[in-house]
């Protein structure tokens, strides 16, 4: 699940800003992404993590940072050899206009690539920045279906109004490989999408 974090927390000033640095995370952070990450799961945008899982998952988080300030973080988390997850992309409310959510997907794409995945996805409420930096809204039936481990202890399991997106990172082997597993796309699985009131 990637987070709710709202879309102004994605929009670049022109105006100069703090010097960032990006790079990937340390244990020492794992404070600082506690709080940004479970500071929006109290307002219900994002899951919760604990101390253990983030020390688990440690390897698979970016950073950016501004001297001894973490302003965001970001996660790649593999699903099989040709795909990722973006998932537990957030913001410090203190650096929404400097391009840090840009440089954390930049970051994470950069990554995937490095490891030959074929694309990566994410599930968000901010559809028009992930549209900005190159990913479309697909069916969710189209993504794996381990991809949904984290949505079973989600409480809005069963009324999940997020929104998947994927971003293709090596077009012919993700055709091929979609042809492979799932024959036309009309036999992709469905999976029950709530209605908008």
């Amino acid at each position: 699940m990637i987070s709710a974090v709202r879309a102004d927390a994605f929009v670049e000033s022109t105006a100069a800003g703090p010097r960032l640095t990006v790079r990937k995370a340390v244990m020492r952070d794992i404070p600082p992404i506690l709080d940004l990450i479970n500071g929006y799961a109290a307002k219900g945008v994002m899951l919760p993590r604990t101390e253990f899982e983030l020390s688990e998952a440690i390897r698979d988080f970016t950073v950016v940072t501004t001297g001894a300030d973490l302003l965001g973080c970001g996660a790649l988390h593999f699903y099989s050899p040709t795909i990722g997850e973006v998932r537990s992309l957030a913001v410090d409310g203190r650096a929404k206009t400097h391009g840090v959510g840009r440089k954390l997907v930049g970051a994470l794409v950069q990554e995937a690539q490095e490891y030959e995945l074929d694309a990566i996805f994410a599930f968000t409420y901010v559809v028009e920045f992930f549209q900005k930096v190159g990913f479309h809204v697909v069916e969710r039936g189209a993504l794996p279906l381990k991809a949904w481990k984290d949505c079973l202890r989600c409480p809005k399991f069963q009324a999940c109004d997020e929104i998947a997106v994927l971003r293709v990172l090596r077009p012919s082997r993700w055709m091929e490989q979609q042809t492979q597993s799932w024959g036309a796309e009309d036999q992709l699985i469905r999976i029950p999408t709530p209605r908008r009131v």
